[in-house]
């Protein structure tokens, strides 16, 4: 069992409200990101949930138990954080087992439960060790195997990666999704790198402010962002932004003016659109398109391109404006730096976010809203 509910939950720091009216139900199994700027609460929500953190408002329940005043060692939950903080005097096995001690659980227990934790994690052959004689790689093993022998309900996950390089990111990464398939255990995982979002989790609970942005799976926040902060936190590069004019609006649609004063009409529901005021509308990098005929058009120069080796990113000054446009292309391409370019904006892959940042509903061809609620 592991299903965690939290209904009005919030967080008060010297009249500082850092975690506000949080609704949340994670189901039995379920692996959850949290993800949002610095600042938004999500390790801070954390906290909460594993008792490190007292909640000043609302309830929280594991598996149907009110846990709001139930102690940290008390809560079936096993917590994996940014830092190893293993003991450096202790070998890999008793730092596994040091909980487990304290506790005052049979020997025989102990020894059976680091045992088939450091199976599940591949690091029997280091339980003699001590962590200098570690990598890092293999220290936050251990360290999500001191989690893993509790055998908790709920395991949290705070920034485990973020002290390793990108090629041991990569590889925890898997490992991290690996234990989730094996243990069917419910996991939840705060990070800031949306790529680990969008590769880990089942649904992606995206935080601004001390409250909720957004819930769903990573695909939905990817293509249907309620918001303009949304849209912009998740995908890598971000999603290209351009500021726009309202010319007519209803709900089938809303036509806004460009900056280079191409008109567009984008299959949005118009009905809250106020003709004259500005809004925002964005395109993904892999939407954008250079030299073709359809689309709205915009004249712009090329500043720079990055080979990748599987991709190419190509950065254009748009003409008149300030900002840059990222453009991502498949392999390779024939760009020289300077050029002068037609950029076309394409209606159907592009999102219209109010002047405040609301994304307005998508419809499809029957007319019908197709976003999903926050």
């Amino acid at each position: 069992m592991g299903r965690l509910v939290l209904q009005g939950v919030g967080k008060t720091f010297h009249d500082l409200n850092v975690v506000q009216g949080v609704d949340l139900a994670i189901e039995d199994g379920e692996f959850v990101v949290i993800v949002g700027p610095s600042g938004s609460g999500k390790s801070t929500l954390l906290r909460m949930i594993a008792g490190l953190e007292d909640i000043n408002a609302g309830e929280m329940f594991l598996d149907g138990n009110l846990i709001n005043d139930t102690l940290p060692q008390e809560r079936s939950i096993g917590m994996v954080f940014q830092s190893y903080a293993l003991y450096p005097h202790m070998t890999v096995a008793e730092n596994m087992a040091y909980g487990l001690t304290l506790a005052k659980r049979p020997k025989e227990e102990i020894a059976r439960r680091v045992n088939d934790a450091a199976s599940i994690l591949q690091i029997t052959p280091l339980l003699a060790r001590k962590p200098a004689m570690l990598s890092g790689g293999q220290r936050q093993r251990v360290a999500i195997g001191r989690a893993l022998v509790k055998e908790p309900s709920l395991f949290l996950f705070d920034e485990p990666l973020s002290n390793l390089d990108a090629a041991l990111r990569v590889e925890m990464r898997v490992q991290i999704a690996r234990l989730h398939q094996r243990l069917a255990s419910t996991m939840i995982y705060v990070t800031h790198d949306q790529v680990e979002a969008m590769t880990l989790a089942d649904r992606i609970v995206m935080m601004s402010a001390g409250r909720i942005a957004q819930i769903g799976t990573p695909l939905e926040l990817y293509h249907h962002p309620a918001t303009l902060e949304v849209a912009t936190f998740i995908g890598s590069p971000r999603m290209n932004i351009l500021p726009v004019t309202i010319e007519a609006a209803d709900e089938h649609g809303v036509q806004v003016r460009l900056p280079g004063k191409a008109l567009l009409t984008v299959a949005v529901d118009g009905r809250e659109a106020v003709v004259g005021h500005a809004a925002w509308l964005g395109i993904r990098p892999e939407h954008l398109l250079i030299n073709e005929e359809e689309g709205a058009k915009l004249t712009a120069t090329l500043v720079l391109r990055e080979h990748l080796g599987h991709e190419m990113l190509a950065y254009y000054q748009p003409e008149g404006m300030d900002t840059t446009l990222t453009q991502r292309i498949a392999g390779e391409a024939e760009l020289t730096p300077g050029a002068a370019v037609t950029l076309n904006i394409r209606a159907r892959y592009s999102h219209l976010f109010s002047a405040q940042g609301n994304a307005f509903r998508a419809v499809n061809e029957t007319g019908k809203n197709v976003n999903p609620k926050k």
